[in-house]
């Protein structure tokens, strides 16, 4: 981010979705003195998110913007210190504004789980960000904040004496609830993409594709990244249970590699990582964990080959909206 002074310190980006109001909201209980503003499309829309917010919130101004049209995105983070945006999949509308804030020295946040997406930002801008002093910054919802947190705060407390590395490393979930809209769209614009091109399948499945130097990452073979297991194969603890693979790991996983890489292998050279979700000791969890893990395998395998072959306009009608919640679909 650069030195010189900004009209905002905060612009959420998206603030009339799902997870754009949840941010709105969250930073006007805030109470902070910081500089904010709401942005979208739609000044009457975002009106009436601001009438929500509470009286704190009501000097908020508010910004027109709109993913398709570049100098309304270039304008925004010109005026901000520091862009949220909420707008996906970011596949479609993503890019445009990393650049924008990258040309900007703009700080720039956002929750995407779309791995193709993060690769391509750091291809087309990282060069750029790093000369004007902008921190891109993606994967900051639940993909991958939980995932990335828990990896470097183990790895702190290995090395504390100054020893010790990372070998193989579990995280394991418990998970309740549902996707938003914006989510699945994320998804789906996802499977589209690799099905419709075989390199962007190849590196969707390449487990070191966000590393910084894929010729330096260690060769394990395959690594799956949706495992079906038992508890006590991953700890003594989960002795018992059973385990189904975590939806968000194809992503998750990836995410904390990079991390990783970013630190120069700091977390450890031959560091196997993997994510599970716990899904219970009665005695129907080993065939729930299996039909869930076959699902997930099902769906992730069939739709990065096949997806393209079907109706696009079809699933998009049958699939939650982007910007609705869980409960709203």
């Amino acid at each position: 981010m650069t030195g010189t002074q900004r009209e905002f310190d905060i612009v959420v980006y998206g603030a009339t979705g799902f997870v754009g109001k949840l941010t709105a909201e969250y930073l006007a209980r805030a109470g902070s003195s910081a500089r904010m503003a709401l942005a979208g499309r739609s000044t009457d829309r975002l009106k009436a998110v601001r009438e929500t917010l509470g009286e704190s919130a009501q000097s908020w101004p508010l910004l027109t913007a709109d993913a398709s049209s570049p100098s309304t995105l270039n304008a925004m983070a010109a005026q901000s210190q520091v862009l949220i945006t909420t707008v996906g999949p970011y596949s479609r509308y993503g890019l445009p504004l990393v650049a924008a804030c990258a040309a900007a020295g703009t700080d720039y946040a956002d929750l995407t789980g779309e791995a193709m997406f993060v690769r391509n930002s750091i291809d087309l801008h990282h060069k750029q960000a790093a000369d004007t002093g902008a921190r891109i910054v993606h994967a900051c919802g639940f993909d991958s904040i939980p995932s990335d947190l828990n990896v470097y705060a183990l790895y702190r407390t290995v090395t504390e004496d100054g020893t010790g590395e990372l070998g193989k490393t579990d995280l394991v979930v418990r998970f309740s609830g549902g996707l938003s809209g914006g989510t699945i769209a994320s998804g789906m614009e996802m499977m589209h993409t690799a099905s419709s091109d075989s390199e962007a399948r190849r590196q969707v499945n390449d487990p070191y594709t966000l590393s910084t130097d894929r010729a330096a990452e260690p060769d394990f073979g395959p690594q799956p990244d949706l495992p079906w297991r038992r508890g006590r194969d991953i700890a003594p603890e989960l002795a018992g249970t059973w385990t189904a693979g975590f939806l968000m790991a194809p992503y998750n996983t990836r995410i904390v590699r990079r991390s990783n890489a970013l630190l120069d292998g700091a977390y450890g050279r031959q560091l196997r990582y993997t994510e599970h979700m716990k899904v219970g000791s009665s005695f129907v969890a080993p065939a729930a964990s299996a039909l869930i893990t076959g699902a997930e395998n099902t769906i992730f395998g069939l739709g990065n080959r096949y997806f393209r072959l079907l109706p696009r306009q079809l699933v998009e009608r049958l699939a939650p909206k982007v910007g609705t919640g869980p409960g709203e679909a």
